[in-house]
């Protein structure tokens, strides 16, 4: 399945909505990564491991769903 993803995590009065092509979530955990490290940020380390757990999550179906037989 090839077109946009989207993460958000809502946190106080914050709203933080990631949306990256397919393929690069690599470099959206490095968004959450620098996001993290700014101390001028809401947005903290367990914020970021949240949205990478979904992140793998989302991979995980993904997989499963091409490697299983057609229906």
């Amino acid at each position: 399945m090839n077109g946009m993803q989207q993460l958000s995590l809502v946190k106080g009065s914050h709203r933080y909505v990631f949306r990256y092509p397919q393929g690069r979530e690599a470099d959206v955990i490095g968004a959450f990564a620098a996001l993290a490290g700014d101390p001028e940020s809401n947005f903290d380390w367990f914020d970021a491991a949240v949205l990478s757990y979904q992140m793998g999550r989302r991979l995980e179906l993904e997989l499963d769903q091409a490697s299983s037989p057609a229906n």
